[in-house]
């Protein structure tokens, strides 16, 4: 990956570790996303290979969504819970073919949901292991992103679901945006046919993620939340037919109960807090009444972010960030509806 990463600081890419952070103007970046269309590296997102004759049926016991109603190409948002039902990693599923599937998961959770998932391994034929550095992950994202496509020799599929571009393969997102999956190689070439597309750093696809209101849990916001409190059930990352797997009795509470009390949400305030920063409303006191899941720069000046809080104090509306008398939120639409709440029912026997 050497020479794409050459690639990326010859035009211009400034790096934060492994991420481009970049290239050269953050708020004209910003404004193409939100106004016309940007290419990045998605280098911060992490490639976890689950292949194996039962790659399959393992993932079908530990994910959150339907695995094996997944066709060959084809995506799916998915979690993996604890056994308490706390989502420990959120990821785009993506199967290659029958036995062939990778998540698509950020890099700074790549290595303790690989050793942790190959705890349940035992006697299946699976192996787990790091494929990133065996693709290209570009991300096309924007109003105008389609079009830049279709430019470029391309042609984007329904969403999750993907198409043969060449060198690869390219897949579609809700909100926008497009994930192509190409070889090392070829990767500098698809870039250049993108011609016109605006180059930006790995926070513009940050964004546009937090616009599609998609949340990334990050090391901050591991192990506190159920799917449903992220919005898994309305992002179709939950499947209530499909059999056991991690967290699921606690998953299936949550619904047949009319147990939750707490949603994700978009907001919008004058800071930029960090994933895990807490929120604020009067009627709760000194007690925090939320966290924030995801968080970045929006192009219109302050940070736009997702948070977790407790519906209550979203609907009243008066949230603050990290105290009480803290920045004020402003609440954004989401761009999907959310279910409706299940009425309370008593005890499954």
């Amino acid at each position: 990956m050497t020479a794409w990463i050459d690639f990326l600081r010859a035009r211009g890419a400034s790096f934060d570790g492994a991420t481009v952070a970049t290239f050269g103007n953050p708020a004209g970046e910003l404004a193409a996303a939100r106004d016309a269309a940007i290419v990045c590296d998605l280098g911060a997102l992490a490639a976890l290979r689950v292949a194996g004759a039962d790659a399959e049926s393992f993932l079908q016991g530990q994910v959150t969504s339907d695995v094996q109603a997944l066709a060959p190409g084809s995506l799916q948002l998915s979690a993996w819970c604890s056994p308490k039902g706390r989502v420990l990693a959120t990821f785009i599923v993506r199967r290659i073919d029958a036995g062939h599937f990778e998540l698509l998961l950020p890099r700074l959770l790549l290595e303790s949901i690989r050793r942790r998932l190959s705890m349940f391994v035992l006697r299946s034929k699976v192996v787990i292991d790091d494929a990133s550095d065996q693709s290209v992950r570009i991300g096309i994202g924007g109003p105008v992103a389609l079009q830049c496509i279709a430019a470029a020799g391309g042609s984007a599929p329904a969403p999750y679901r993907s198409a043969a571009i060449d060198g690869g393969t390219i897949a579609t997102l809700p909100g926008s945006r497009f994930i192509a999956f190409v070889a090392p190689a070829g990767a500098p070439a698809l870039w250049d046919r993108l011609n016109g597309v605006r180059a930006a750093g790995f926070p513009c696809w940050r964004w546009l993620t937090i616009r599609a209101g998609t949340p990334m849990i990050l090391p901050p916001t591991q192990d506190q939340f159920i799917p449903q409190m992220i919005n898994l059930d309305a992002l179709g990352g939950i499947s209530f037919e499909k059999g056991c797997y991690a967290g699921q009795e606690i998953v299936a509470r949550t619904r047949y109960l009319g147990r939750l009390k707490e949603r994700l949400a978009l907001g919008h305030g004058e800071i930029v807090p960090a994933p895990g920063a807490r929120l604020y409303a009067r009627a709760f006191g000194d007690q925090p009444c939320g966290t924030v899941i995801n968080a970045n720069a929006a192009p219109d000046g302050g940070g736009e972010f997702l948070f977790v809080a407790q519906m209550t104090a979203i609907a009243g509306g008066e949230l603050r960030l990290d105290a009480v008398d803290g920045p004020a939120v402003s609440l954004l639409p989401l761009p999907y509806a959310l279910p409706e709440a299940t009425a309370p029912r008593g005890r499954i026997a």
